[in-house]
């Protein structure tokens, strides 16, 4: 059970740490016409509207484009 416990531990450790970086690639992205971009690339993705990481990405994206618009 211990061992099943730590594994599961490091797997939420390496999402985080996946997300995170994910995250810091995509900061470099901050005009309106680069959101735009990725976002179109994102959509042309299969599985785009089911897919676990494009999600995560479009979150981000869609997180980046709210901050920019605030400042």
């Amino acid at each position: 059970m211990a061992t099943a416990v730590l594994s599961r531990l490091t797997e939420i450790r390496d999402a985080h740490a996946r997300r995170r970086a994910l995250w810091r690639e995509l900061s470099a992205y901050t005009t309106a016409d680069d959101l735009t971009d990725l976002e179109a690339a994102v959509a042309r993705c299969d599985d785009a509207e089911t897919h676990p990481e494009t999600r995560e990405v479009r979150r981000i994206l869609s997180a980046q484009r709210f901050n920019s618009e605030r400042h």
